[in-house]
């Protein structure tokens, strides 16, 4: 909820790590507030145009990735809308970015560029162009930048219909490169355009960049957005994942000038389709090299279509090229040329500068991201089985879909062999996500199967599992305070020294000595429970409802036994099915899913849990929020 400080006046506020996701972060996080102002229909809404969303955008997005870059800590920010003062003060909106290193001073891009320059944004010069007032505040700790918009005479441009939001921010991008094009102005106003372009374009181009979670996305991006507005031809080339250290740092220092691997072209755009293929045979055998002294910065490099046998490839131009670098290290080089040019204007070069530290930023990010999904399909690998038991009797059916795709998620399952004939099988949902889960699953689940093959019953296995977490609980909370109390008591309990808790369904089945079905012996701590469907089509659960595991001491679990007959169906959930939600309605409100289950009379278990799993898509437009788990297991 937005705070409101005095009548007239309302605030958000958020903090952002300072990281290379901190801009687009922070452009989305400044529209959902204007879109929530709306729609509590503030008085202060009345004021908000496409326009002053649009510039709020632009210059949030110019001072947070100035932070990150040059004060490298996690960002704060804060958007305030002032309504109309009596004394006719007029409505206005003020952001303020607050970064944690005050000894950096901020850029301002009036003093003159070189290529010792560190990395820099469009920054001040630009911000000022849209604000109507700016500064910078310093206090003990931190270093603030703040920028105040009026918000008068703001014409309101309405927006095309039916089209995709990433289409138009694409078509937006573009329309401000097409201003941006090394041609001629002909009017002194055009200045004032070119900026306004520029900061359009930077700014769409930034939410096009944070949205690929892949490196050649991002290169494929790259040329569309260059080619032909900006440059005849482009190209990239990408280090491999460990990249170079750059001079000044501490990687470099430690290690030296480690060897250039080669580069890999990744992407070679040419505006005349049919000169791409050559342009990239030219390109392939001579790569730009650029010095390790420079950083960032254009670097004029030769024309690559020289004459051949006295006759010219192609009419001579200017090319640059760009080192794309991020943390510190050179994760590739973009090139940019143009036929006809001795040398590319001024605001173009710096427009491809600010570009290129963005492309290197969303490279960085992607490549996190490839690590971090790496990561987590070896984790998820380890922590579920590859494949589920076959039961003889029963058919059996899964559904599990990890709300981050690749994993880890929260929820588990399995089914396996316990010995003597019986077959045991589990779902579970563990509190949190990520490594933190990670851990529980990988706690839990080979002590169930270690507990289910000693032959304990299956209240005994949960009640020692509960113990299990509640000691382990005990242990990372002990870590924890000696931690602290080497530090003084100063900082924030580490990771992993919170209470560990655990839902889980667990059940065994034995086949009956007559061969007329199953023996089911099963319990819920703390889980959705198991519903239960006779070959008539009546639903009714099959367990009754316990504490969570890792909660408290000594709960005493029980088991309930039934029979599984011929036709019948046991279905297990996890929250992921019966809390998806659509609005302030549950998927199982009014027992949704005892009525979605008998709808489901008749189908084998693979149709019952294609089905449910449809059911559970279909009932909200947006996609789950959660990780979704089910379980069939059908008596034959």
């Amino acid at each position: 909820m937005p705070e409101q400080p005095h009548e007239g006046c309302v605030l958000v506020r958020t903090s952002l790590p300072g990281n290379p996701l901190a801009p687009a972060a922070a452009r989305r996080f400044v529209r959902a507030a204007f879109a929530d102002w709306t729609e509590q229909g503030l008085p202060v809404a009345t004021v908000l145009s496409d326009r002053l969303t649009d510039d709020a955008v632009v210059i949030l997005s110019e001072l947070v990735t100035n932070a990150v870059v040059h004060a490298g800590t996690s960002v704060d920010l804060l958007c305030r809308m002032d309504g109309a003062a009596a004394d006719g003060t007029p409505a206005g909106l003020v952001i303020e970015v607050t970064d944690h290193h005050p000894s950096r001073a901020v850029r301002n891009d009036r003093a003159p560029r070189s290529t010792e320059t560190p990395e820099y944004g469009r920054g001040l010069q630009l911000v000022a162009s849209l604000a109507e007032s700016w500064g910078i505040t310093y206090r003990p700790g931190t270093k603030t930048v703040w920028a105040r918009l009026r918000t008068e005479d703001v014409e309101e441009v309405p927006a095309a219909p039916d089209i995709d939001s990433s289409v138009r921010a694409l078509e937006r991008g573009l329309r401000a490169a097409e201003i941006l094009a090394p041609v001629p102005r002909r009017l002194p106003h055009d200045q004032d355009w070119i900026n306004r372009g520029a900061l359009s374009f930077l700014a769409e181009a930034s939410d096009l960049l944070a949205g690929q979670l892949d490196e050649d996305m991002v290169a494929a991006l790259v040329g569309q957005l260059l080619v032909p507005r900006l440059a005849d031809w482009c190209a990239i080339w990408f280090h491999d994942e460990e990249g170079r250290s750059l001079p000044g740092t501490a990687a470099y220092d430690l290690r030296g000038a480690d060897p250039m691997p080669a580069p890999r072209l990744a992407r070679v755009w040419h505006m005349h389709e049919a000169r791409t293929e050559e342009l990239r045979r030219i390109l392939e055998k001579e790569p730009p090299q650029l010095p390790d002294s420079v950083r960032t910065g254009a670097v004029p490099v030769p024309w690559p279509f020289e004459t051949r046998g006295g006759a010219a490839l192609e009419d001579s131009g200017s090319a640059l090229a760009y080192p794309l670098s991020a943390g510190g290290r050179t994760l590739g080089t973009l090139l940019i040329g143009r036929a006809g040019l001795l040398r590319f204007p001024d605001e173009i070069n710096g427009l491809v500068e600010d570009f290129s530290r963005r492309v290197a930023l969303a490279v960085s990010a992607a490549r996190r991201f490839t690590r971090q999904a790496t990561i987590s399909r070896i984790l998820q690998r380890g922590l579920l089985p590859t494949s589920i038991a076959e039961i003889p009797g029963v058919k059996s059916a899964l559904v599990y879909e990890p709300k981050e795709q690749g994993g880890p998620g929260g929820d588990f399952y399995d089914v396996f062999p316990a010995g003597d004939g019986r077959w045991c099988f589990a779902l579970g949902d563990v509190q949190g996500k990520g490594p933190e889960a990670a851990v529980v699953i990988g706690l839990a689940r080979p002590w169930l199967r270690l507990l289910a093959r000693e032959g304990y019953p299956v209240a005994q296995v949960l009640d020692r599992l509960n113990r299990l977490l509640l000691d382990d609980a005990t242990e990372a909370a002990d870590a924890a305070a000696r931690a602290l109390a080497a530090a003084g008591g100063q900082g924030i309990p580490p990771e992993g020294s919170a209470s560990r808790f655990l839902s889980l369904l667990y059940g065994e089945l034995i086949p009956a000595e007559d061969g007329s079905g199953m023996y089911c012996t099963l319990a819920s701590a703390g889980h959705p429970l198991p519903l239960l469907m006779r070959p008539d089509g009546q639903v009714a659960p099959a367990a009754v409802p316990q504490v969570l595991l890792g909660v408290v001491d000594d709960p005493d679990y029980t088991s309930e036994t039934f029979e599984l007959h011929t036709g019948d169906t046991l279905l297990c959930v996890t929250d992921g099915v019966t809390e998806r939600r659509r609005g302030h309605h549950q998927f199982d409100d009014g027992d949704g899913l005892t009525q979605a289950l008998a709808g489901c009379a008749g189908l084998t278990a693979p149709l019952l849990a294609e089905r449910i799993r449809r059911l559970v898509h279909a009932f909200a437009d947006s996609p789950p929020d959660d990780d979704l788990a089910l379980l069939v297991l059908q008596a034959q």
